[in-house]
């Protein structure tokens, strides 16, 4: 022990000690928080030379610019693919002379060989952005872009964006904006209490130096306002219950999610068309009623208010202890492990007894399992279906008894302009009338649903854009309240006299395995080239929807061939294109694949597949991707100073994908699948009731006048009546029966058509739009991506839905302020039209289609 005590360095630690900072240890005592050992004085750095000489001696060669004077027509085409393509921003004639100065003196010679210009370019977009500069970038009178290119010039070495003096730029940069932004605001309304927040606060004057400007002479090409928008890139929200408004959901994407996917999809499916209901004023309380009628589903649209009536919605797990009680129920039709069809909501899931159910309207819409419905009936707790077979009982669970229907419609659908706040279409005159359309609620405008800009930060800038390149607005403005379904009415003459690049071309049913197909493609795209030699006459987009092959492909069959053979048919197609370069040059073409064409033809053989889908392959499309390029070179070539429109391009979209237009503006949703055959298959059938036979006997003049139904005692029947006028009144644009090229005609005047293709048309459209989806089945009808599953809701309605089925004949007509259309086939060799080719035109300025002909 003493050996131990005296080997311990216990002596070194004297007062005399000269000890390092990180030697010091503190005092273990709690009651002191000196430090053990004496405190040696740390010594300080030497100085040195606040600005001395680097102690490198090796230099930095900085790359000489040779400053040059750069053309504006020049600089076009990269400013174009930097500025617009890749920042979706618009740039005057004034802006583009601004950076065409700029370019030439700091990028010099190596502007376009070295990509110094699209680079800087690319640094200027991103800090107009950061200024909050608007969509338009232009030189006005504030030199907002002259400010910022001051700020960079600083920045630029050998025509590079320094890194580090540009972080230290920005700063400063980001001041510009808020120089003026208390003088430049405008003053606040009651009616813009909903607008003036966000990004259309920054622009809301009107710039009359932009609407007079001329680009030159040209006239502005509209597909550089065209975005399509594939479903797996489509950006996802979901209702949240707490805050009342829609949440994007971030994360990444999975084929194969967790269960909890699933169940998060049907919930928030449920939740938006619950929402959508208490929005609607037929569900709001009114404070004062003036007489108590009975509560009855007679009305189908969103569009018809009843003052004297409000309907409200009834948990399912709120029917227990309520027996004998009439109530309206939300939920969604399923059918449970023991093979009975219930009703099922959040709350709870309830049999149904539809032995004496009508559907509102009648023989008007589809209920198929999957779909979310009202119900209207009596509950009946009689102890029955007590069977707790793969589900439990009670609250939560499937509760005893049975609601016995009454009645079972669909939703009310919801317009566009109420579910995104637009007032673009309310009139000073409507107001003050009192006949404008009103909604409860402010909707979603500030949402952006497609990526592309809400409809609050960039509708207005957009229709000022629209107004200039397409003229002056011709679709009619949805002021009033509609009483039933009329279309867009025939347009004058001087709507006749707008450019005509404000076309679409969809085509359908596209088999290239059948040579008479391929010879209609041909006619249709001649027709357009032999009209007119001067490409402002082309149509923006021609859109061909699979299946492109009569069979599934790759299926192991010998009728859908393999992969070899699929891809000489769009080899064939390439070669028929190849005959129109021009065309091809100014022109955006779209693929929209079908259920027989690979890879879900694979696996599927040419059954329902999982939707949303991929495109088709690049494996198969080299040859018409090389005659697009082709093409853009033989006519850049003949025009000098570069390209004056976006280059042709062949976009391989998904199914189902969208067309953007002009930002929130316009939104055309492609979507091809059979469906009607679908929705025949797997609709549930009622009872017809044993008193229909004795009503539909045609009664005597005189009795008929007598037995007017009273209107304060509605009947079934007369409310009935009254609701299917809203569906059975719809016009629809269907073919002549001209020869050549034609044009569309009200039904009554078409003898080409069988005559029960029209009701058929308007019950699908009427189940699609009140259920707002694509697809509204259970999934082991049609199987759904659960984590994609946002790409399939039409919710905002679209402006025009394309419905490209096969089985059901061509139609356009417009539902809730919804244009739908169905281009059917191609070439209908077992129709009446034999020898004829038969396409959609759908004319993006009026918002209408029409259906057009051309013999080969």
């Amino acid at each position: 022990m003493g050996d131990s005590i005296a080997a311990t360095p216990r002596q070194n630690f004297t007062s005399a000690s000269h000890l390092q900072a990180k030697d010091q240890l503190l005092s273990s005592s709690p009651g002191f928080g000196t430090p053990a050992y004496p405190i040696v004085e740390r010594q300080k750095p030497a100085l040195r030379q606040p600005f001395a000489a680097p102690t490198t001696t090796t230099t930095t060669n900085v790359q000489t610019v040779l400053p040059i004077i750069l053309p504006p027509q020049t600089l076009r085409p990269v400013a174009f693919r930097t500025l617009t393509k890749k920042h979706n921003l618009t740039l005057t004639s004034s802006g583009l002379g601004v950076l065409a100065t700029f370019v030439g003196k700091f990028c010099g010679s190596g502007w376009r060989e070295d990509g110094l210009a699209e680079r800087a370019l690319d640094e200027i977009a991103k800090s107009w952005k950061r200024n909050g500069g608007g969509l338009i970038v232009e030189d006005g009178p504030d030199r907002k872009l002259s400010n910022i290119l001051k700020t960079l010039e600083p920045c630029m070495s050998g025509g590079r964006l320094d890194a580090g003096k540009l972080s230290r730029q920005n700063s400063s940069v980001g001041s510009l904006s808020r120089s003026n932004s208390l003088i430049n605001r405008p003053e606040m309304g009651r009616d813009d209490s909903q607008t003036s927040f966000g990004l259309s606060g920054l622009n809301v004057e009107e710039d009359s130096q932009f609407e007079q400007e001329d680009t030159e002479g040209s006239q502005l090409d509209p597909r550089q306002y065209l975005k399509i928008i594939s479903a797996f890139h489509q950006p996802r929200f979901s209702y949240s219950t707490s805050k009342k408004a829609l949440e994007q959901v971030t994360g990444p994407t999975s084929l194969l999610p967790p269960i909890q996917h699933k169940i998060s999809m049907f919930r928030n499916r449920y939740h938006l068309v619950h929402q959508r209901l208490l929005r609607n004023e037929s569900f709001q309380t009114p404070a004062f009623s003036t007489a108590n009628r009975p509560r009855t589903l007679g009305r189908s649209g969103s569009s018809v208010v009843s003052a004297q009536q409000a309907y409200k919605i009834t948990p399912i797990s709120n029917l227990l202890g309520r027996s004998g009680s009439a109530r309206l129920l939300l939920g969604m039709l399923v059918h449970s492990a023991a093979g009975h069809l219930v009703l099922a909501d959040l709350s709870g899931s309830v049999v149904l007894d539809l032995s004496t159910t009508r559907p509102i309207p009648e023989d008007g819409a589809w209920f198929c399992p999957g779909m979310i419905v009202l119900v209207e009936g009596v509950y009946e707790e009689d102890g029955s279906n007590n069977s707790n077979l793969g589900v439990a009982a009670g609250v939560g669970g499937q509760i005893k008894g049975r609601f016995v229907a009454d009645t079972m419609a669909g939703p009310p659908a919801e317009r566009r302009v109420v579910t995104v706040g637009s007032s673009a279409g309310v009139d000073a005159d409507s107001t003050s009338n009192g006949t404008a359309h009103t909604s409860v609620g402010s909707g979603f405008g500030w949402i952006d649903f497609l990526g592309a800009g809400s409809e609050k930060a960039m509708g207005s800038q957009m229709r000022r854009i629209q107004r200039r390149i397409f003229g002056a607005e011709s679709r009619p403005r949805i002021t009033t309240v509609p009483t039933d379904l009329d279309d867009i009415a025939p347009p004058s003459q001087e709507e006749d006299q707008h450019p005509s690049r404000t076309k679409l071309a969809i085509i359908g049913e596209c088999n290239l395995d059948s040579p008479r197909t391929l010879e209609a493609i041909r006619a249709i795209i001649a027709s357009y080239t032999n009209a007119s030699e001067n490409a402002a006459d082309f149509p923006v987009s021609i859109v061909l929807m699979g299946n492109f092959v009569s069979a599934a492909s790759m299926a192991g069959s010998t009728k859908g061939g393999g992969s070899v053979e699929y891809k000489e048919h769009f080899d064939a197609l390439a070669s028929i294109l190849s005959d129109f370069p021009t065309l091809l040059a100014t022109t955006t073409f779209v693929f929209v694949p079908g259920d027989n064409d690979p890879w879900a033809s694979s696996f599927s053989a040419g059954g329902a597949c999982v939707i949303p889908r991929q495109g088709v392959p690049d494996l198969f499309t080299s040859r018409i991707r090389r005659a697009f390029v082709t093409a853009n070179a033989e006519v850049a070539k003949k025009e000098k100073g570069g390209p004056s429109s976006p280059p042709g391009e062949a976009i391989w979209a998904s199914n189902p994908a969208r067309i953007s237009l002009f930002g929130p503006l316009e939104e055309i949703v492609l979507f091809r699948d059979d469906i009607t055959s679908r929705f025949r298959r797997n609709a549930v059938t009622f009872s017809k009731p044993e008193g229909d036979e004795d009503d539909e006997m045609p009664a005597a003049p005189g009795r008929a006048e007598a037995e007017t139904p009273d209107l304060d005692e509605p009947t079934h029947a007369h409310a009935n009546r009254d609701l299917d006028s809203m569906v059975h009144e719809a016009t629809s644009h269907l073919p002549t029966t001209s020869s050549s090229k034609t044009f569309t005609a009200p039904h009554s005047n078409n003898h080409n058509l069988n005559p029960g293709s029209l009701p058929s048309a308007r019950k699908l459209i009427k189940t699609l739009l009140d259920q707002s989806h694509l697809s509204p089945f259970s999934h082991t009808i049609r199987p759904v991506f659960w984590d994609h599953a946002g790409a399939l809701s039409l919710y905002p309605l679209p402006t025009a839905l394309v419905l490209a089925d096969a089985e059901t004949p061509l139609f356009a007509v417009t539902y809730e302020g919804c244009h739908v259309m169905n281009p059917g086939r191609v070439v209908d060799e077992l129709g009446m039209r034999r020898g004829a080719a038969r396409w959609i035109e759908y004319d993006a300025k009026l918002g209408r289609g029409e259906g057009r002909e051309v013999r080969f």
